[in-house]
């Protein structure tokens, strides 16, 4: 399958339970409470600008999604900064080249909106991860360090 049966289009309210899905299927585990928090906040919310995403199969079937947030400021300023939280491909279309589409896509979606860096949070030791984001040209922050403290 080549992606050029794939459209990519911004994200619905009616998306929810096929974002669940996919989530479901590459994490093993449902975390729909987590899913009702980012779309209360990234889809139904007037605090933030759309900017997530999905992929679509010709079927309009959701196989893959993107979700990030560009928030707008005091007096209705948008910052020029954004962030990649939350991304899934279904298991059974990975490795075909939609990841990377949607990066692609959403990154064409944000320079729209004059955003110039992306942030995203990545595990050091997912070497796999560490590689789909360096092929995606991605590079470690030299502004921003993930501090972190044990409680």
């Amino acid at each position: 399958m080549k992606t050029d049966n794939i459209t990519i289009r911004l994200m619905k309210n009616d998306d929810f339970d096929a974002v669940v899905r996919i989530d479901t299927k590459v994490l093993g585990t449902a975390r729909p409470d987590y899913y009702v928090k980012k779309f209360q906040r990234l889809i139904k919310s007037n605090d933030c600008i759309e900017t997530s995403l999905v992929a679509e199969d010709e079927n309009k079937k959701v196989v893959g999604f993107i979700m990030g947030e560009l928030i707008i400021g005091d007096f209705g300023i948008c910052n020029d900064d954004a962030t990649l939280d939350t991304m899934g491909v279904d298991p059974e279309f990975q490795r075909k080249g939609i990841g990377k589409k949607l990066i692609n896509d959403f990154i064409l979606h944000l320079k729209q909106l004059e955003v110039r860096k992306l942030h995203t949070l990545v595990d050091k030791n997912d070497s796999r991860l560490m590689g789909f984001y360096s092929s995606s040209h991605f590079s470690p922050s030299e502004t921003f360090v993930n501090m972190e403290r044990t409680v």
